[in-house]
């Protein structure tokens, strides 16, 4: 009896070592499918981070997919990265991508591209842009992005417009950007350092600049995560700050409420709040000569607004396109989008 009952005993413990065994193979078949799979949502929000919107006939293409990280992590790589949005007749083409994610969050992506990358519109416009390093990371959600946050160092980027032979070169030291949804509305921040622009045409003494500045954009969460087809025509938001700083104490200051009709075009009310009035009205006559009289009148008007004083805060206008300071001096006209 007792030689039976071992004989027993010995053979149910190896069944259940079996069935042990065998769920430990199904378990791995699964996590390793599931890691697969993640890995291609970590591929899909990263298209979308770029500018990927099935929905509305955008499409993204990963070349020469390689997959890593396993067990623990999340890895993706692509050659080359293209982005086209036939609707408005758009295209983007960016260099190699590395992307990962930690098993336990998918959604939680960091990702950073090499340079270079070039940017084409149907209406002839080419960006052509490098940089040293560019580090983004994102938080995924439902169909989407929620969040995210792009540095990029040492950017340089030329601009030409095939349509009107204007060109430009933009440099900056850094550049930081930071977009979230905020219930149904969109929050945007930028930040760039020590930029440089060279205009063709133009007198080369743009000075050295760094701006920032901070945008709500009201109804309008689904810019980003792609379900919000209508853009910024007819959208309506506020510009918390805006700050252009030329060194030397000039520094310009914009905020307020504005909309964009179905047209394209910027309406608002704006405060507008200058320091160096001198300075800047002569920075500004050595980059616009052609507007000499303009900035002249404008900088005196300035000065008796502000008693004589070089600091004023005044009205800045925009209603259609057509920017007015204060109300009646009229600065130009702003194109659509």
């Amino acid at each position: 009896m007792a030689a039976s009952s071992q004989s027993v005993a010995t053979g149910r413990g190896k069944r259940l070592s079996l069935i042990l065994i065998g769920l430990l193979v199904v378990l791995a078949g699964l996590y390793t499918g599931g890691w697969y799979y993640a890995t291609n949502i970590v591929k899909t929000n990263v298209l979308k981070a770029l500018g990927q919107q099935n929905s509305a006939g955008i499409a993204g293409k990963c070349t020469n997919m390689a997959f890593s990280g396993f067990p623990f992590s999340m890895g993706l790589t692509c050659d080359t990265v293209t982005v086209d949005n036939q609707t408005r007749g758009v295209s983007a083409n960016f260099q190699t991508l590395n992307a990962s994610a930690p098993v336990y969050q998918p959604n939680h992506v960091s990702w950073n591209l090499k340079s270079p990358a070039e940017l084409r519109t149907a209406e002839g416009l080419t960006v052509s842009a490098e940089w040293t390093d560019l580090q983004s990371n994102l938080v995924a959600k439902g169909r989407g992005v929620a969040q995210s946050q792009t540095v990029i160092e040492g950017l340089k980027a030329a601009i030409v417009s095939s349509a009107t032979g204007q060109s430009a070169d933009l440099t900056a030291a850094r550049t930081e950007m930071h977009t979230s949804q905020n219930g149904s509305d969109l929050d945007f921040a930028i930040g760039i350092e020590n930029a440089n622009a060279v205009i063709k045409d133009f007198p080369q003494t743009l000075p050295t600049a760094s701006t920032s500045a901070n945008v709500t954009l009201t109804g309008k969460a689904g810019l980003l995560d792609g379900t919000d087809r209508e853009g910024l025509r007819g959208a309506a938001g506020v510009l918390h700050q805006a700050v252009i700083d030329i060194g030397d104490g000039r520094v310009m200051t914009l905020s307020g409420p504005f909309n964009f009709d179905d047209q394209g075009l910027l309406s608002g009310q704006f405060k507008l709040e200058i320091n160096q009035i001198g300075p800047w009205g002569d920075s500004l006559t050595a980059t616009l000569p052609a507007a000499k009289n303009v900035i002249k009148t404008a900088t005196k008007l300035l000065k008796a607004l502000a008693n004589g004083a070089d600091k004023v805060s005044v009205d800045l206008t925009a209603d259609r396109g057509r920017l007015a300071l204060s109300g009646f001096i009229p600065l130009g006209k702003i194109p659509p989008i």
